[in-house]
């Protein structure tokens, strides 16, 4: 028993170790790839489009949708948007919707480190490096993260890539009509296409780019 219980706390001694090390390069090195990436591609063969780019750039205005499209209170929380969680635990019992409460952290942590399933264990996980990176990173290179490494087509990863495959141009050069229509596919950008948008696509980027007007004037992660 003794052999045991030493076995597991080393096991949870070095994934603490190793958890935290990644966490903490991370928040200096781009991401060189994420699970996601290697499971699509182990998967189905799909080709890695993928370039990191800096922040600076990137438009201000993908940002701003995506905040204005995924997590309105990003620059609020900690991570967790609990007032988003208790209104999506009382649609769901009200029976009139169901829909996830995860904010752009929670999304962050789940891609750089995590593999895609609906699993308890997965939403622990994504919860543990939700608190690392809120805890070693800024708001600044969570979102830089965010942009860099979420999907946003099949094999797009990433502003860089979705702009040159999408829009023919560079992510500096997005306009934010074209920053709405890629935060309107985020929720399921296998199934959307910011290239080709579908009426329902288009009706989010407009409800996307209001909600960007309404966003407070000095909001700035750039």
């Amino acid at each position: 028993m003794k052999k045991f219980i030493r076995i597991i706390l080393t096991t949870l001694a070095l994934f603490l170790l190793l958890s935290i090390g990644t966490v903490i390069l991370y928040r200096f090195i781009p991401v060189p790839v994420t699970p996601l990436m290697l499971i699509n591609k182990a998967t189905d063969g799909t080709p890695i489009n993928y370039r990191w780019v800096p922040i600076e750039k990137i438009t201000p205005n993908l940002s701003l949708a995506v905040i204005a499209s995924e997590d309105n209170r990003f620059m609020q929380h900690n991570g967790f948007d609990l007032k988003e969680i208790k209104k999506a635990r009382e649609e769901a019992k009200a029976g009139t919707r169901f829909r996830g409460a995860s904010t752009i952290s929670q999304q962050t942590a789940k891609n750089l480190f995590l593999w895609p399933d609906r699993t308890w264990l997965r939403k622990g996980f994504e919860a543990y490096f939700t608190v690392l990176i809120e805890l070693f990173w800024d708001k600044e290179r969570i979102m830089e993260a965010y942009l860099n490494c979420i999907e946003m087509g099949k094999g797009i990863y990433g502003a860089a890539a979705v702009a040159e495959k999408h829009f023919g141009t560079t992510p500096d050069k997005l306009t934010a009509g074209q920053c709405a229509l890629i935060a309107a596919t985020l929720p399921n950008p296998l199934r959307f296409n910011s290239a080709k948008p579908s009426k329902y696509v288009l009706k989010r980027k407009s409800d996307i780019l209001k909600n960007m007007n309404n966003l407070p004037k000095n909001l700035k992660l750039q």
